[in-house]
């Protein structure tokens, strides 16, 4: 996914690469060692995490109005679009994930509001789920790779000119503007 990575502060073309983006305010833990369910606990996903971020998932659809079947979700590659990691990384046990805030902004104004525990309960459930699931196809979380944790508040769209922000308590922020 390194290709469609981005960094706080980026401009980003939307015609170059996107076609009609939605925002989510995610946790990205980035990690220290391989992760390889099944019988991953959230124990073992803190220990193997090296830091978290706050960061956007930027999901993207080639599919007109986001009504789909599953073949569609499939063939519009689950709405993959793009991320774009904060401005700070943040040990994982220095932060409370599940109780953290996220506000997500556009152009200034307040869009969103969230938390951690919108993921799953917690967002470390997500990964240790996501770990298992994969674990029992003998597909294991790679360390160095960098995995988001869901969006803890609703989507937003996002257009060309548009400014996003967003802060997650502890974590820092994430800012991306659109062209």
């Amino acid at each position: 996914m390194s290709s469609t990575a981005y960094n706080d502060g980026d401009s980003i073309k939307i015609s170059d690469s996107l076609i009609q983006p939605k925002m989510e305010g995610e946790i990205a833990f980035i990690l220290k060692k391989d992760l390889a369910g099944p019988g991953v606990t959230n124990a073992d996903v803190l220990s193997a995490t090296d830091f978290v971020m706050a960061c956007f998932e930027i999901c993207d659809s080639r599919i007109q109005d986001r009504k789909f079947k599953i073949q569609d979700i499939v063939a519009d590659n689950a709405s993959a679009g793009a991320y774009l990691l904060g401005d700070r990384a943040v040990a994982p046990d220095k932060v409370d994930l599940k109780t953290c805030g996220m506000i997500l902004e556009k152009n200034g104004e307040i869009v969103g509001l969230g938390a951690g525990a919108a993921t799953l309960g917690h967002p470390l459930n997500a990964v240790a789920w996501l770990a298992n699931t994969l674990g029992q196809r003998g597909i294991p979380l790679k360390a160095g790779e960098v995995i988001l944790s869901g969006s803890l508040a609703t989507m937003v769209s996002a257009k060309a000119g548009d400014h996003m922000r967003v802060t997650i308590g502890g974590m820092g922020s994430a800012s991306v503007c659109f062209a």
